[in-house]
This record gives structure tokens, C-alpha cells and sequence, in this order.
């Protein structure tokens, strides 16, 4: 299939370009670097032995878009391209509800044009807001979302429900994930965001390198066995492959539901312990005041998509922290 990858060469998205690539479909990829860099263009053709067609400029642009659609016979698309950091987004709510409404619209619109019948959307678990009971299913209700960014991502969930009711040729897939972490075990690609991260991994990295003195530990006070956050973390090159079975498996008409996560539940403090022990290297940490918009425990009952999708978390902690850690060693004394 030719598909178009929007927000391609960000974390996620570069990921999901060589699962794609290595497995016979041809990408097509729109991204505006807000928070990549160029050379991962050249790290997807150095894993992959193949190039992407790629076009700079960021999907608001609707003109541009329709070019790429009417350039490309496009068979899905799989939408990446969104602002994503929870602590930002309560800054910032005008930029993310912005940009992320209004790409998805005029994504919607040039597939309703141009008669692209499938989408995969990147959606998130935050749209389940603070969960009543853990682990989450795909039938538990959505909940009060707790920050703007989860609050797009449960809008644009509602703006591609209601395109795909009103066009029932269409597939729509929304794809709730967890947190994503470590990196190609090439070391080629993996999250490197501009800045102080917003994401914990990212940050453990840039003060294992030595970019930043120490890691922010934001809450140590919620109800959980050692007073700090619990998430489902999820190696990237595991989701990546989650969004090409989908693509290939949810191409009938309707909407498409499916939690991509571990089932499993680990601590700000148990990852930090993690990467330390696979790693050797200690990462000093300071408690800091709890973040605007997190909540205490999420994970994800990941059932549906092993029956459906045949999918099954294959990489473990270890492997998250050993492949970030081989992606950040090329950042020292940089």
C-alpha cells in the first residue's frame, strides 16, 4: 500500500516509517520538524535500505496537503502529526487545540476528496481521563479528560467518528497507546525532543548524557506503592509494528478501536531504578511538586488487540532502557 505518515519523521512516527518500509509499503510523509531534525530522514534510509517521500511543511497548511493528496494515489493514511506534551498543553492550550483539531480536519477533508478509505489515528489513553479501575479496556467509558492535550486527542477521536458515520465506506482506527519509550536498537532513531523533555525517558537520557543535572520527579504523594506515577510503558518499535498490523488488519468499514499497551504497570521511580541497573550509570533525581494534569495509575488491558490484530508486546523494560541508552550514547560531548 502507499501510505502517508503525518508527523513521520517525529518519534513515533519515524518508527512506524521503517516498520512500514520493511514491510513492502511504499510512505509517504508530511512534518514540519517542529520537534524532529532532518537527519532522521537519512537514519530511516540507513535502517531500511529505502527513502520516503517526504514533504516539509506542517498539515494546517491545506493547500499544501491537497497537493500531497492529489501528487499521491494515497491507500491510508496513519495521522501522527500533533502536539504531545501533557505539562505544555496546559500552558499552551490555544497552540495545541489549534493544531491539533485543524490537522485532523483537513486530513479528514482531503480523504473525503480524494477517496482515501482508511485511517489510523494516533490517538492516546489519556482519553480515558483518570481511570475508575485499572486495567483500561476499550469499553470502559472516556472519561473527564484532565489536560488539553488529552482533550484533543478525545476530540479528534469525536471529529473521525462522526467523518466515518457520515461516509461509511470509510475505516477509521483509533489507536489508544500508552508511553512509549526506548528506541530503534539500531540506535539510529529514538526521541530526542528539543528542549527540557516533557516525557520521562527523554529526560532520564538527557541527564544520563549529561545535557541536564538531574532528573524532576514530579509528585511523590499519589496512591501507588511508592508514592510516584505508574504508567504502561511501551517499547516504540513494538507500537510502530502495532500501527502496520493495524493498517493491514482494520480495513473494513467502521471504527476501529484498540488499546496498544504491556498490561503491565511501572513506577516514575522503577524506571528510573531500571535504566540504572540494565544500564550502569546513575541518574540523580529531585522530587519536585506534582505536574498540572497527571494522574496516579494507568495501564492498559491489551487483550483486544492480541485476538484482533494478532499483537502482542514482545519487548521488555530491560530492552526499553538498553535501546534508549544505545540511541543517547551518540549525544555525549556533542
Amino acid at each position: 500500500m502507499n501510505i502517508l505518515v503525518t508527523g513521520g519523521t517525529g518519534y513515533i512516527g519515524s518508527h512506524i516509517c521503517v516498520e512500514l518500509l520493511e514491510n513492502g509499503h511504499d510512505v509517504v510523509v508530511i512534518d514540519d520538524f517542529s520537534n524532529s531534525k532532518p537527519d532522521v530522514l537519512d537514519s530511516i534510509y540507513k535502517i531500511t535500505g529505502k527513502h520516503v517521500k517526504f514533504y516539509e511543511f506542517n498539515v494546517l497548511d491545506g493547500e499544501k496537503t491537497e497537493a500531497v493528496f492529489a501528487e499521491n494515489k494515497l491507500d491510508a493514511v496513519i495521522h501522527c502529526a500533533a502536539f504531545k506534551a501533557v505539562g505544555e498543553s496546559v500552558q499552551k492550550p490555544i497552540e495545541y487545540y489549534t493544531n491539533n483539531l485543524m490537522t485532523t480536519l483537513v486530513v479528514a477533508k482531503m480523504m473525503k476528496k480524494y477517496h482515501v478509505p482508511s485511517i489510523v489515528f494516533s490517538s492516546s489513553a489519556t482519553v480515558y481521563g483518570d481511570p475508575e479501575v485499572v486495567p483500561l479496556t476499550e469499553d470502559c467509558k472516556l472519561g473527564e479528560t484532565t489536560n488539553p492535550y488529552g482533550s484533543t486527542k478525545a476530540m479528534m477521536e469525536r471529529i473521525l467518528t462522526d467523518v466515518q458515520f457520515a461516509n461509511p465506506e470509510m475505516s477509521v482506527t483509533l489507536l489508544r497507546y500508552f508511553n512509549p519509550i526506548g528506541a530503534h536498537e539500531s540506535g539510529l532513531i529514538g526521541e530526542n525532543p528539543k528542549g527540557i523533555p516533557n516525557n520521562l525517558m527523554p529526560y532520564i537520557m538527557k541527564v544520563a548524557t549529561g545535557e541536564l543535572p538531574e532528573l524532576g520527579v514530579f509528585g511523590d504523594d499519589y496512591d501507588t506503592p511508592d508514592g510516584t506515577g505508574v504508567r504502561d510503558y511501551i517499547h516504540v518499535v513494538d507500537l510502530a509494528k502495532g500501527h502496520v498490523l493495524a493498517i493491514e488488519k482494520y480495513n473494513t468499514p467502521g471504527v476501529h478501536i484498540c488499546n496498544l499497551g504491556t498490561g503491565k504497570g511501572y513506577s516514575v521511580l522503577d524506571i528510573v531504578h531500571a535504566f540504572e541497573r540494565v544500564n550502569g550509570i546513575k541518574i540523580p533525581y529531585v522530587i519536585k511538586p506534582r505536574r498540572a494534569g497527571d494522574i496516579a495509575t494507568c495501564y492498559a488491558d491489551p487483550t483486544r488487540a492480541k485476538v484482533e490484530l494478532g499483537w502482542v508486546a514482545e519487548k521488555n523494560l530491560d530492552d526499553m532502557c538498553r535501546d534508549t541508552w544505545n540511541f543517547a550514547k551518540q549525544f555525549i560531548n556533542k
